[in-house]
């Protein structure tokens, strides 16, 4: 599907089809959404799963299928398939439908991605980002650079893509597009959704980060199968991302599951937000750094790189060193009492552990899930699951390219306003 075939709303750099997540789905959304999800699906366990009849189905898919969206494909017969007839059909996303991509910039690198309509990975790339902040004009260039770097490789342009998407770390309002507050950005409240589109000439969509992780597992990892789960990313912050009904939760306002800035001490260590007492302070990079000085009796020769600190940090903690050991378990113990706190408030069937510093497994070793469970409410049944994913790097940016790419479909669909 050609972006110029799209309603006005998602041409150039209008705005796309976004709004909170409790608007209500119209059915064609709804269908898409299960083919999305399942990859390939027989009619007959749509109308189960959408509690509709086949006729309806039909009906929707055809609409779906004449506008390029779906597509018919002939799949293997299964044991309780008959063995006479035409080989059975199901339905899946029509992956030359179109093109997006999804940028993370972050404080140390950027990434950009390009998938096609059936999520498949077209091209990637990525390049340093600067550890210190910069004014608006400055990150837009550094968005831009890594994304025409991925559209080169694969010999596309700006104008083949239907909309883009940008996750950063802070509080950002996906629904109006501004960021409130962001360590990556000297200014505070700035519309950078408007002014990324305004430069790249597409539609743009923007979200924090960690929300980025939660839908790359709900459209490509374990969450496509559950109703209910959250993510938590250690990275260079604490971010979280929490999924209810198989939808992305945001808030009343968009700026919601900020589990780094929940406060665990009052008047507690100082976090890069500027108040005091957050969760992050304990358990982020740059907490770890902060105690990493003292551990590793490095004073004020600050002539180590942050990153080169927390592998020295790992290392010592490694070879048995127990100050560095120390620091490891003190913050997973406090990543503990914020897991407690997520269960205790909405009760997830699964709890993801995400992000680069899942590597240091000292963050949720046995001792650490065990307070965890000391901690949670007790009810008779068992606790929910908690796993750690390492994904690689770009699962951000592929959390970015879906979410432009539900806004795209939504769209094309015309159907109610939806978010991603």
């Amino acid at each position: 599907m050609n972006p110029e075939s799209l309603p006005s709303t998602a041409q150039g750099c209008g705005p796309l089809v976004t709004a909170s997540s409790g608007t209500a789905r119209s059915l064609r959304q709804q269908l898409f959404e299960r083919v999305r999800a399942a990859g390939h699906i027989p009619r007959v366990d749509l109308a189960k799963d959408l509690g509709i009849s086949p006729a309806s189905v039909t009906a929707i898919a055809s609409e779906l299928i004449d506008a390029g969206l779906i597509e018919e494909v002939t799949t293997t017969r299964r044991d309780t398939d008959t063995a006479r007839g035409r080989p059975p059909v199901a339905l899946g996303v029509r992956a030359e439908a179109g093109l997006v991509a999804g940028i993370k910039l972050s404080d140390h690198r950027h990434s950009a991605v390009v998938i096609d309509f059936a999520g498949r990975q077209i091209a990637e790339a990525s390049r340093d980002g600067r550890a210190f902040q910069l004014d608006a004009a400055q990150l837009l260039a550094e968005a831009e650079a890594v994304l025409d770097t991925a559209l080169a490789q694969a010999g596309l342009g700006r104008a083949d893509l239907g909309a883009v998407g940008l996750g950063l770390p802070g509080v950002v309002d996906h629904r109006t597009g501004r960021v409130p507050w962001s360590p990556l950005i000297q200014d505070r409240d700035v519309p950078l959704q408007r002014l990324l589109a305004d430069r790249l000439g597409r539609p743009v969509v923007i979200d924090n980060d960690a929300n980025l992780v939660t839908l790359a597992e709900l459209w490509f990892g374990a969450g496509r199968a559950l109703a209910d789960f959250a993510v938590v990313t250690i990275e260079h912050g604490l971010g979280m991302g929490l999924v209810l009904n198989h939808r992305l939760y945001r808030g009343a306002e968009g700026l919601g599951m900020e589990i780094g800035h929940t406060k665990v001490q009052l008047d507690g260590a100082l976090c890069r937000c500027g108040q005091r007492g957050c969760l992050e302070a304990y358990v982020a990079d740059y907490a770890l750094i902060r105690e990493a000085r003292t551990a590793l009796n490095l004073g004020n020769r600050g002539v180590k790189s942050p990153q080169v600190l927390l592998e020295s940090l790992y290392d010592h903690a490694k070879a048995g060193n127990q100050s560095a050991r120390a620091i490891f378990n003190r913050a997973g113990r406090y990543l503990a009492l914020g897991l407690a706190n997520i269960v205790n408030l909405f009760d997830p069937s699964l709890i993801l552990l995400s992000g680069e510093r899942m590597r240091y497994d000292y963050l949720y070793a046995e001792e650490v899930l065990a307070e965890l469970q000391g901690m949670i409410i007790h009810t008779g049944r068992p606790p929910p699951k908690v796993e750690t994913h390492a994904w690689g790097g770009y699962i951000w940016a592929r959390g970015a390219a879906a979410m432009a790419l539900a806004a795209t479909t939504a769209t094309a669909l015309a159907a109610d306003p939806v978010a991603a």
